[in-house]
């Protein structure tokens, strides 16, 4: 399995979670591997790319193919995402954001996910692996705290994710999409606890666990006839 945006978080969790269920982990993330994502065998099945360049995407696929050695890939998680602020912690509206900051926004948090999956397709080929798509409630409603661009971006990953299982579908391939909520991880805001409060059926926020075993469930054979799905994963926010 490839997950990329490993270091925190819901990648955090996700990795330690296959690994537990017998699962070889090859992560990608901007930073080299260090102690704060500690799990056997990281440092040695850990791979440094910088997403926001195109130009890293075909050498990365270069990379994990050689690690593979000839197997196929039985899973892509495409996870990694950036939401830059403002200066002063506030989210990026349409008149604050550049174009610059847009493209390495789209880059990091669409254009990778695509281009590595047609990249890697033959390895997912070769296995009927699977596609799992990390999107957000930020793709289909304004929030708070989450900028233009990132939304915009999330949205249309969720897009992406529908091409991707018409696309890869025949191939025995499947894409499908998580949309993850308020989850209690190192980038929320001040003031989360507001929605929280206001918003949230369950009134508490996810754990990062809780959205691993979604996506780990999504890779399994129990969900071999899910396809083109986006399952929300926010405690009843979306409702």
């Amino acid at each position: 399995m490839l997950l990329t945006g490993a270091s925190r978080g819901i990648g955090h969790a996700t990795v330690k979670l296959f690994y537990e269920n017998g699962w070889r982990v090859l992560t990608v993330s901007r930073a080299p591997f260090t102690d704060d994502c500690p799990w056997p065998g990281g440092a040695e099945d850990h791979i440094q790319a910088d997403l926001a360049d195109p130009a890293a995407y075909e050498p990365l696929a270069d990379e994990v193919r050689e690690r593979l050695g000839g197997s196929g890939l039985s899973a892509i998680i495409n996870n990694a995402a950036i939401s830059p602020k403002l200066e002063s912690g506030q989210r990026m509206g349409v008149a604050d954001t550049s174009y610059a900051q847009w493209l390495t926004v789209f880059n990091v948090n669409l254009f990778a996910a695509a281009i590595v999956s047609r990249l890697l397709l033959p390895e997912l080929k070769a296995t009927k692996g699977a596609i799992v798509n990390v999107t957000s409630i930020a793709g289909s409603r304004v929030h708070p705290f989450a900028g233009t661009a990132y939304a915009c971006a999330k949205a249309a990953l969720a897009a992406l994710t529908r091409e991707q299982a018409f696309d890869f579908g025949r191939f025995g391939v499947r894409a499908n999409a998580i949309a993850p909520g308020e989850i209690d991880t190192s980038i929320l805001s001040p003031g989360t606890e507001h929605i929280v409060r206001e918003q949230i059926p369950m009134h508490r926020l996810g754990d990062p666990i809780e959205v691993a075993q979604v996506i780990h469930f999504i890779c399994s054979a129990n969900a071999r006839y899910v396809n083109g799905a986006e399952i929300h994963v926010n405690g009843g926010q979306h409702v």
